[in-house]
């Protein structure tokens, strides 16, 4: 998404592409590639006994809904323009996180069912919102509930299978009566 994601907004912008469309078809696209490159993710991790299936059933709920509400309504209502500076947000702060080597510490445990859907909502909500995968939120949020590192992160692969499922088809329906798309799009999805 960090990389893909302005690219494409370049890309589209070039092809006489308003601004508003460009990144809402960018945000979209880049958000259906990871339907592919998650399943091949969440393969690895699972061969190598990293991804927790019982956190993956207590968060993909939420992450299912929050998905739909983010594709199928907000990205629809919010101008392409703030999408944008969400997704520069976004950026900023994961990149400073990274570059301060921000790590949450361990401090308490995975919440009850009821918990991780409210979780999985909201990283399915942001995540639908700035076209990533969710494991920029769902890696330290299971990091601070005591779930190895390791386990996080394969875990949190196989969650990105979900929220790029959901938020695409999202994408393809409430984009599907736009008529400003350019050619081979669904929806807001650029073929």
């Amino acid at each position: 998404a960090l990389v893909m994601i302005p690219f494409l907004t370049y890309l589209l912008h070039h092809l006489e592409m308003g601004t508003d469309m460009a990144v809402k078809m960018a945000i979209a696209t880049g958000m259906s590639t990871i339907v592919v490159t998650s399943l091949a993710s969440t393969r690895a991790h699972h061969k190598a006994g990293s991804v927790r299936w019982d956190l993956f059933k207590g968060l993909a709920p939420g992450l299912v809904l929050g998905s739909a509400v983010s594709s199928l309504w907000l990205f629809s209502v919010i101008k392409g323009t703030v999408l944008a500076l969400l997704f520069g947000c976004f950026t900023a702060f994961s990149a400073t996180q990274m570059l301060l080597d921000k790590k949450p510490k361990p401090s308490r445990q995975m919440p009850s069912a009821v918990g991780q859907s409210a979780v999985g909502s909201l990283i399915g909500l942001v995540s639908g919102l700035v076209g990533a995968g969710g494991a920029f939120i769902s890696v330290p949020f299971m990091t601070w509930c005591n779930v190895p590192l390791r386990q996080a992160v394969g875990t949190s692969a196989a969650l990105g299978f979900p929220i790029a499922l959901v938020n695409a088809l999202g994408y393809v329906v409430s984009g599907w009566s736009v008529h400003d798309t350019p050619l081979h799009s669904f929806g807001f999805v650029w073929l």
